[in-house]
């Protein structure tokens, strides 16, 4: 599976959440105060990723990660994501992703508290209002 993102400044990336039943990547040109792409991976099953990256190149899937996720998982889940990005190190960082779902989710999440958000906006998920 190749994702093919919406047209935008999709240069920083980071991973967002993680828990048990979803992963969420953000994405902007500068993630410091706000992300505005996010992609959702529902049920993981195997994630190779680096927590902050840059660049991704996002490809189909090798025939060895293929066999290296039917060796781990016992079957090819429906989404199985390969990439290569600039994760800071002297060479480019590869990483792998499989899941059940794939939603690719647009709207500013701000990554600080901030009061009366517009329509599509919302805070990130450790952003806690003031008492």
């Amino acid at each position: 599976m190749v994702i093919e993102l919406p047209d935008g400044p999709w240069w920083d990336w980071d991973i967002v959440a993680w828990d048990p039943g979803r992963l969420r990547l953000g994405s902007g040109h500068d993630i410091s105060y706000a992300h505005c792409l996010e992609l959702v991976f529902s049920n993981p099953v195997f994630v190779t990723c680096p927590s902050f990256f840059h660049d991704p190149v996002f490809r189909a899937p090798t025939s060895n990660e293929v066999r290296l996720i039917a060796g781990q998982v016992g079957e090819i889940p429906p989404v199985l994501i390969a990439f290569e990005a600039d994760a800071g190190g002297p060479s480019l960082a590869s990483g792998l992703v499989a899941a059940g779902q794939l939603d690719i989710v647009q709207g500013t999440v701000f990554r600080y508290w901030r009061e009366n958000l517009g329509v599509g906006e919302r805070l990130a998920p450790w952003v806690i209002p003031p008492a």
